[in-house]
């Protein structure tokens, strides 16, 4: 079997996953409130953001025509996603927020132009909905607000990957909620900064939840989301 870690089997895969991906969710209708101050999408001139999401639900994001950059890993699926990007007129940032990257990735994020930042915080492999601490010692970093946004589907199907991959079936509904945005100090310790993945990882479990619910057929959560997991 030929391993999609050949840059020749590489393009031609994410060529053809772009176009794919651009047909399908060109189908999907959208729908989106949110709980905090920040718009979805995010429109240009305004402070940039940290935008994180649950890996699962990546496809819902995007048909979202932005100035965003999303942050890719250099995992051994980070270049088939980083062609996919670039087919589908997204920013592209490679690095890691673990492992030392962060401080690399500051710089990267420098050179984008201060656009805003997308970033899968379970991704790339796993745990399935538990946050990483990268993403709040890069937003400790940059002074980038984050923004938890939950995303659900009306109808698809789930792929039997770590994450439970969510692909929405044609014409389906997706559902959006944007959360408050949550301000990240610099200079945290361990404890500060396992203080702010907790609130996060709990406000984007709650704002997923409140999108499930209403893709489901629930009430559409406004004015804002219940956000007692947070406290």
């Amino acid at each position: 079997m030929i391993k999609l870690r050949k840059p020749w089997i590489i393009r031609p895969v994410g060529t053809i996953g772009a176009n794919l991906i651009r047909a399908l969710m060109g189908t999907v209708r959208k729908r989106i409130t949110v709980a905090g101050t920040a718009i979805i999408p995010p429109p240009l001139g305004v402070e940039p953001h940290l935008f994180v999401f649950w890996h699962e639900y990546s496809l819902l994001f995007t048909p979202f025509r932005t100035r965003v950059h999303v942050l890719t890993s250099l995992h051994a699926d980070g270049e088939l996603m980083t062609r996919v990007c670039k087919h589908l007129n997204l920013g592209v940032i490679r690095g890691s927020t673990t492992r030392g990257g962060s401080k690399a990735l500051l710089g990267l994020i420098r050179r984008a132009g201060g656009s805003h930042v997308v970033l899968t915080p379970d991704g790339p492999v796993g745990p399935r909905r538990r946050l990483k601490a990268g993403a709040v010692a890069l937003a400790g970093m940059t002074g980038m607000p984050i923004v938890p946004v939950g995303a659900a589907c009306s109808a698809g199907w789930r792929v039997g990957s770590w994450d439970r991959m969510m692909i929405p079936r044609p014409w389906a509904t997706a559902y959006y909620v944007g959360g408050p945005t949550i301000r990240v100090p610099a200079g945290l310790d361990r404890a500060g900064t396992n203080r702010y993945c907790r609130e996060v990882e709990a406000t984007l479990e709650t704002v997923t939840a409140a999108a499930e619910r209403w893709a489901a057929g629930g009430p559409r959560p406004i004015p804002a989301v219940p956000l007692a997991a947070c406290a």
